[in-house]
């Protein structure tokens, strides 16, 4: 038994690509974000994203410049950080998660919350000018909301794609409100960790040094 198909790494990138742009018009958005949707389309296969893409204009700039400056990657799940093309990013930044650092389920369970959640509180040392990004949990992008109201230090950048039925549309509405740090965010229930680390992929490439 044999099949026919691709099975060159490259060729098949670039066709992918090339069926997106091929089926998505893009005429109404920069090109920038076009580059960042077309990698989000890229992984999960849906090419109908574009009406519930939501950014702020400064999103790309803003994370590029971070990821050049060696900011980290703060992520909510461990999914996201496997991810990241570590290969890609510009100033071998550093990707963290802390939602299996010891302590965090027991803090979790002892305050009745999500271990997203706490594990949000372990990025304040670095959180300043980070690039955060959120592929399962509303509760850590809720928090993070909350947590810069009430003082904590602004990343650079918010790429928001918590997924899910309870409260994940809800805190994609909050990230797009909020409006004071550079985000993107794709309203709705869909998201994930892929298109999560997606999104730094996207940003990575477009910040790399030519």
């Amino acid at each position: 038994m044999s099949f026919a198909y691709l099975k060159q790494p490259d060729a098949i990138y670039r066709e992918s690509f090339a069926t997106i742009r091929k089926e998505v018009d893009f005429s109404g958005c920069p090109e920038q974000i076009a580059k960042v949707a077309v990698r989000l389309m890229h992984s999960c296969g849906m090419t109908d994203l574009l009406d519930e893409l939501v950014w702020h204009p400064q999103v790309v700039e803003s994370g590029c410049d971070a990821l050049q400056r060696g900011a980290p990657v703060l992520c909510d799940v461990r999914m996201v950080v496997e991810g990241v093309m570590r290969e890609r990013l510009p100033a071998q930044n550093a990707v963290r998660c802390w939602i299996d650092d010891p302590g965090v389920r027991e803090e979790a369970k002892s305050r009745n919350c999500t271990r997203a959640l706490v594990a949000t509180e372990r990025w304040l040392p670095e959180l300043a000018g980070a690039v955060v990004v959120i592929g399962n949990a509303p509760t850590a992008l809720f928090h993070l909301l909350e947590g810069i109201a009430e003082g904590w230090p602004e990343p650079a950048a918010i790429l928001a794609f918590p997924v899910g039925f309870v409260g994940a549309a809800e805190s994609k509405v909050a990230v797009a409100e909020f409006a004071r740090v550079p985000f993107i965010t794709l309203h709705g229930r869909r998201g994930g960790s892929a298109m999560a680390a997606a999104a730094v992929n996207a940003l990575a490439i477009m910040g790399a040094p030519t």
